[in-house]
């Protein structure tokens, strides 16, 4: 930045100078032309009389330009001298285009010449540029620009150097926390950084990717924790019927098929667990792709199925044609929990009332309900009421529906219902976002 800074000042700064130069040059030079075209209109009217003649070009002589510091010679159309203000008549200025304003070729012109010694039908006339001091104004000019764009670089580079030390000192403290999290693994650090500029909102924005990644480590150490204790019930219970049945025991048939009863029981939860970690471990991977569902016909064909399993239960379906954008196999999963978990708890017999309509499903059961005190945590990864322990389940139903809602841009929420008829109410309504 400071490399940068200064070179663009740099540029700026000679090119200004020799901007500056050649304007100083080209007003100190059209002044000279303007005092030439004076003394050579004096001249051509034959002079305004005698001058002192005290100059460089020679003794002392009439001069036709009226000025002691220009002199003038009359040129023929041959290049010959016709008359000069001094004896020695000056041939090293008798060039081509001299003679071809003497011939009337051209018009009148002005040059810039070295005379090397000392022109009827041109006036020449001509001014050393010496006594006038525009060489040494012009040479003075060019080292004082020259002064000024240095000091103009030296001065860029010193603020660059600050500004690039203050810019970047967010980067600097980025990096510091980028490697101190790569060396200790510590995702809450933070850059803490404040403001609207692109690097604020840089470092910003890093602080919100380091929160979202240890919430995903925390619920990541969570589920591997809660899952561990949900897996090692079913298992130790498992292996402690085993072991009875290994050493013989119990030998009563009626004990004995109790005993088997308990192992399918425990085999089914321990299946339900597992499949349930996939599907959260499934959220964890990169999400599928969308497509057009009629979540109408995905609650039929998830009716059908889950009726199979319990016979004893009837659902009562009443749906309106409702078009969403999601993953079928989610979708279809999170409406698969809402039956499963309305048909365990309903009572043989009962009914479950199913709705859909806009992109929301409603599964109303008429079972024992949710105590108050419990309603605020039945999304909760694991949680089981205490009336549901003796149930088949891995308490990670509804909180799976709630993951699919979320990642659909939708919801899923609790009622009591109000008719009086006990039971409860879920709704999971769909955008498809």
């Amino acid at each position: 930045m400071t490399l940068f800074t200064a070179a663009a000042v740099a540029v700026a700064a000679i090119g200004a100078s020799v901007a500056m130069y050649f304007v100083v040059q080209d007003q100190l030079m059209h002044q000279v032309e303007l005092n030439l075209q004076a003394a050579a209109q004096n001249a051509a009217r034959g002079g305004p009389g005698p001058g002192d003649g005290r100059r460089g070009f020679g003794p002392p002589s009439q001069l036709m330009t009226g000025r002691p510091d220009m002199y003038a010679q009359i040129i023929t159309a041959t290049g010959a001298i016709f008359r000069t203000d001094f004896e020695t008549p000056n041939t090293g200025l008798v060039f081509q285009e001299v003679k071809d304003v003497a011939s009337g070729k051209r018009g009148a012109f002005f040059a810039t010449a070295d005379a090397q010694d000392q022109g009827g039908g041109a006036i020449e006339v001509v001014q050393d540029l010496a006594p006038t001091g525009i060489d040494a104004a012009l040479a003075q000019t060019r080292l004082l620009l020259i002064a000024f764009a240095a000091g103009a670089i030296l001065l860029a580079a010193g603020l660059g150097a600050l500004i690039g030390r203050a810019a970047l000192a967010p980067v600097k403290r980025l990096t510091a926390t980028v490697e101190e999290v790569t060396k200790t693994r510590d995702l809450s650090r933070r850059v803490a950084e404040r403001g609207r500029d692109e690097l604020s909102r840089l470092g910003t924005s890093f602080d919100a990717m380091l929160g979202q990644l240890e919430t995903s480590l925390r619920s990541q150490r969570q589920l591997v924790a809660d899952a561990s204790h949900e897996l090692r019930t079913p298992l130790t219970s498992l292996r402690t019927n085993l072991e009875l049945l290994e050493r013989g025991q119990p030998t009563d048939p009626v004990e004995r098929q109790q005993l088997l009863g308990d192992l399918v029981t425990q085999m089914e939860r321990l299946t339900t667990l597992v499949g349930d970690l996939i599907e959260v471990a499934r959220d964890e991977e990169t999400p599928m792709p969308f497509e057009q569902l009629q979540l109408d016909e995905v609650v039929h064909e998830v009716v059908d199925d889950v009726s199979f399993r319990y016979p004893k239960v009837r659902f009562n379906v009443t749906s309106a044609p409702s078009s969403i954008n999601g993953v079928k196999v989610r979708v279809a999963r999170a409406i698969t929990n809402l039956l499963d978990n309305a048909a365990k708890y309903s009572p043989p017999g009962s009914t479950v009332d199913v709705s859909v309509a806009n992109g929301e499903i409603s599964v109303r059961d008429h079972g024992p309900g949710i105590a108050a005190e419990d309603a605020p945590r039945v999304f909760d990864r694991f949680w089981r009421s205490n009336d549901a322990r003796h149930l088949p389940g891995s308490g990670l139903g509804l909180s799976i529906v709630k993951d699919v809602a979320e990642s659909h841009g939708g919801s899923v929420t609790f009622e009591r219902p109000i008719d009086g008829g006990g039971g409860a109410r879920f709704r999971l309504r769909l955008r498809g976002a």
